[in-house]
Parts: C-alpha cells; sequence; structure tokens
C-alpha cells in the first residue's frame, strides 16, 4: 500500500512510498482511507520540529486530520463494512496517568500520550489503517463531504465546552465572542459561536476568501486588530498563535470574560508588556484566561451533533482545495486563499 512518511528531524524526507499493510495488532477494524487534510502541525514534523516514529522504526507516517471507509471489523465492534469513521488522533499513556485513566487523555498528566502521525504512532496518511473500534467515531453517510474537518472541530468543541463550564462558576450570559485568526480553527471557531447564538467577531489580516466565508456565516469580519476595534467581548478564542495577537485577546476582553488561547506559539518574539497593569484589568475584571490542545472522544461526538443538521454547504467551502493522491506533492505547496487543503487517497 502507499503513504507518506517521514524520518522525524530531517526536514528533506518527505516521501510516499509502499508500505506493509498494517500489522492485526495495531486494531480490530480495518479503514480504507478516504481523505487527510494537513494543517501546521504537519508542516512542523515535515521541517523537522516535531514529531517522533514509532517505537523500533525510523519512518514516521503522516496523517492526524483523517476520513475513512471500514472495511473490516468484528461483529462485537458495532461497525459495520462501509461505515464512514474518523480516527482519534491521541492514544492514552500505555502506562495511564489519572487523567487518561479517567478517559480525559487530551488533558494528559505526564506526556506520556502517543498520537497518529505526530507522536509515536503511524498516521491516517496511508491507504489502509487499523484502529480499535473505541478510538473510531462513526459519521452518518451525509456528512462524508465535510468529514475530514471533523478532527480540528473537536478542538473548538473542547474550547467551547471549556468556556462553558467555566462560566457555570457564576453568572455567564455572553452575546458577543470574538476569534483572532480566520484558519480553519478560526472559522470553526466562528462556526460554533454563530450555532450557539452569539455575536461573532472575526479578526484576521485582509479580506478575500476568509472575510466572505465570515460574512455569510452571519459573523462580523474586521482587519483592524482587536484593540482598534473597541470591542470588549465576552468570549474570546485565539486561533493564531502569534504573541501579539496573543496579548491583545488577553487584554482586550470585557468584564467576566473568558479567554481562551488555542493557538500555538513558535517563541522567540519578545512584546513589551505591563505586567501590573494587566494584572489589575484581570483581577478587577474577574477575567479567566486558559490554553487548550487536542480533544478526546467526547469532543469528537460534540464535533459530529455540530455538524449534522448544520450548515454542511458552509463547511465544504472551507475545503479550498483538494489533491488526489497520485499528484500528492501539490498539496504540500502553498497557494494564495487555501484554508484546509486535503489529499483524497479515494483517488488512488
Amino acid at each position: 500500500m502507499k503513504a507518506i512518511s517521514v524520518i522525524p528531524g530531517d526536514p528533506d524526507s518527505l516521501r510516499l512510498a509502499d508500505f506493509k499493510e498494517p500489522r492485526a495488532e495495531e486494531g480490530s477494524v480495518l479503514v480504507e482511507a478516504l481523505a487527510v487534510g494537513l494543517c501546521a502541525t504537519d508542516r512542523e514534523v515535515i521541517d523537522g520540529g516535531h514529531g517522533e516514529a514509532p517505537e523500533g522504526h525510523r519512518e514516521l507516517v503522516l496523517g492526524h486530520e483523517n476520513l475513512g471507509r471500514v472495511r473490516e471489523a468484528p461483529a462485537e465492534s458495532g461497525l459495520e463494512p462501509g461505515d464512514l469513521v474518523v480516527g482519534i488522533v491521541r492514544s492514552p499513556d500505555p502506562e495511564p496517568c489519572a487523567a487518561c485513566a479517567a478517559g480525559e487523555f487530551d488533558m494528559c498528566l505526564n506526556g506520556g500520550y502517543r498520537e497518529h502521525g505526530i507522536m509515536a504512532m503511524d498516521g491516517f496518511a496511508r491507504q489502509l489503517w487499523r484502529a480499535e473500534p473505541d478510538e473510531l467515531v462513526r459519521l452518518d453517510p451525509e456528512l462524508e463531504p465535510v468529514g475530514v474537518l471533523l478532527e480540528p472541530a473537536t478542538v473548538i468543541a473542547k474550547a467551547w465546552e471549556q468556556i462553558e463550564e467555566i462560566g457555570r462558576r457564576a453568572f455567564f450570559e455572553p452575546k458577543v465572542a470574538a476569534v483572532t485568526g480566520a484558519g480553519p480553527v478560526g472559522l470553526l471557531a466562528a462556526y460554533f459561536g454563530i450555532r450557539r447564538g452569539l455575536e461573532v467577531h472575526v479578526f484576521d489580516l485582509e479580506e478575500g476568501v476568509k472575510a466572505d466565508l465570515v460574512r455569510d456565516l452571519g459573523g462580523i469580519f474586521h482587519t483592524e486588530t482587536l484593540p482598534e476595534s473597541g470591542l470588549e467581548p465576552d468570549v474570546l478564542i485565539e486561533c493564531t498563535g502569534v504573541p501579539s495577537v496573543v496579548l491583545h485577546a488577553v487584554s482586550a476582553a470585557g468584564r467576566n470574560s473568558i479567554t481562551c488561547l488555542a493557538g500555538v506559539s513558535d517563541g522567540g518574539e519578545e512584546v513589551p508588556v505591563d505586567v501590573g497593569a494587566l494584572n489589575k484589568e484581570m483581577v478587577l475584571g474577574n477575567a479567566v484566561v486558559f490554553g487548550t490542545v487536542n480533544a478526546n472522544r467526547r469532543h469528537y461526538l460534540q464535533a459530529v451533533e455540530a455538524f449534522t443538521g448544520g450548515n454542511t454547504a458552509w463547511l465544504r467551502r472551507l475545503i479550498t482545495r483538494t489533491v488526489p493522491l497520485s499528484d500528492w506533492r501539490k498539496a504540500f505547496e502553498p497557494q494564495e486563499d487555501d484554508i484546509k487543503v486535503v489529499i483524497d487517497f479515494s483517488a488512488g
């Protein structure tokens, strides 16, 4: 079978090659790959800044955003051949910490988790892969055109879950939400906010396809910075990881606000800040700032719920480029107006 792989730490090792079919011990359900989405994490692994091959192996098969179809499944699995599925990216620590043992492996305490296509587990960018039934989430056939977006949506499902849990600490009746960054995760954050009936503002650099998507969703698009807008949102989701934008997000929210940091910063950029003034503002305003990453099975089911009966036509527009496996290298060549690029494994 064909698979896209890298040698972690070697930025010149990306290749499409013949691999052996997945071993039975990888899972009792055999899945045929349909699609794999690309994101910044994949680029970090390709560039050699992140990633770890499975134990005893030199290469790591890429791909964590995925969509597949069941080819074989045990009778007691609850799955049947032909079912549309998405594989859960993270697996708990084999010697689970308390959080992993409780099923909250996205909150792993000791860092011993593994992740498909990222950390010590081969990914989904291969024509066939295996998983156990509890590592798969089944989708209705109507979601096939947008199913590859489910994994990034789980990160936002978790973010909104955490926001609402924190909100229950006291009176919380949000009306205005802001999202910084209009990449796939930022646009999905806006989608979840609109579904909650909030007035959603999205901040990005310039007009274009992303601005059209925000407005067609029912949101308000901004090219000025958050402080320049004068907006004081009740909820703010920061999706860029850019230090100056992170600072804006932390300092510009309103009273009793909740700010979620969902973007990852590379580090190295120094931003001057009056820590005392920021502390005073947050304390007197009862503000909360928290970070989030990854998702567990519950969040996958929440994302399925958000997609089911939702604006599927709008979600499909987030996939701006689909590349057949035969032209796979083109998927890794950025183009203007790219939002989500997908490799179509069903095209061969």
